[in-house]
């Protein structure tokens, strides 16, 4: 097998499915965690997912470095509504 042999897809193209692939894994080490009835397996699970978030993080950083995934600034009208909405949500 030659493993000089380039796999076909971009490093964006590679990032953009890191990406997607952590942010799947993280959903379901979150359903496990959850959903879990032992203690200890649960704890693991919740350690497994923090893992996995780090993971995701690093990708996610790594692509907005290379302008892959801009992230634009809320307006500052947008932050002023969600406190409101989230204030009023206390008891």
């Amino acid at each position: 097998m030659n493993q000089n042999k380039p796999t076909g897809l971009s490093d964006q193209e590679m990032l953009t499915d890191a990406l997607s692939s952590q942010k799947f894994i993280t959903d379901n080490y979150n359903l496990f965690a959850n959903e879990c009835a032992s203690p200890a397996v649960k704890s693991e699970f919740i350690n497994i997912l923090n893992e996995e978030h780090q993971i995701q993080h690093e990708v996610f950083t790594e692509m907005q470095k290379r302008g892959w995934y801009p992230v634009a600034p809320a307006q500052q009208e947008q932050i002023n509504q969600a406190k409101q909405k989230y204030t009023q949500m206390k008891p």
